[in-house]
């Protein structure tokens, strides 16, 4: 299980997604500029014990205009090789020092765990606390598209409101396409969540609201 360890990171997460929400597809703006404020998410645990694995929901700006985002990131105590575009920021962390991190939806680590928790294989687990499943967090997904090996990231691909990643699996080589809602909506999606679905809470204004983080579907 990942150790949650409480310290201080310079610059904080949210100082880089006020840098990074920007330069994305998906953002919505806001007259004021990006102000991300932490409104939930939840972890998952990379097997081998050397990436951190985090899906972060953030809201920006006020009142009933306030967006919330899904940011699902990666953080790794060395550079991800051909990931550059991908790099949210580096930070430094009070007891593991320089941590690169990721928009996870580029890094395989993270990919191949969003599908093994789709899949029955993961456990999410609380954002803030060591060794904690989250039993707020709901997985199901169609056995048509259910396969025992891993999934390797083919292609990602941004649009107004969502990053598609394309996946090909090591059993019979069928693609299935990941879609992480960047933009949630409390309720549900609007494709009626294909093969599977990942639903989970959010707090826009101190009361928790659930939705679709992910889908799955085919290309």
């Amino acid at each position: 299980m990942a150790q949650i360890h409480h310290t201080t990171m310079r610059p904080t997460k949210l100082e880089l997604l006020t840098a990074w929400l920007p330069t994305r597809a998906w953002y919505a703006g806001g007259e004021r500029g990006p102000e991300p404020a932490r409104a939930g998410g939840f972890r998952l645990d990379d097997p081998a014990g050397e990436v951190g694995v985090e899906f972060m929901a953030v809201t920006d700006g006020e009142g009933p205009d306030a967006v919330a985002y899904l940011v699902p990131m990666t953080y790794r105590g060395e550079p991800l090789e051909g990931a550059e575009d991908a790099l949210i920021g580096t930070s430094e962390h009070g007891v593991l020092g320089t941590r690169w991190i990721y928009d996870g939806a580029h890094d395989p680590v993270l990919v191949g765990e969003s599908y093994a928790l789709l899949a029955g294989r993961a456990v999410p687990q609380q954002q803030s606390v060591s060794d904690a499943a989250d039993p707020t967090v709901t997985a199901a997904l169609d056995p048509a598209a259910a396969v025992a090996g891993a999934v390797a990231v083919l292609e990602v691909t941004d649009g107004a409101d969502r990053t598609d990643v394309r996946v090909g699996t090591s059993a019979d080589g069928a693609p299935l396409v990941l879609r992480f809602h960047r933009v949630l909506r409390a309720g549900g999606d609007t494709d009626g969540g294909g093969l599977g679905r990942v639903t989970a809470e959010w707090s826009p204004a101190g009361s928790a609201v659930r939705g679709t983080y992910v889908t799955v579907h085919r290309p």
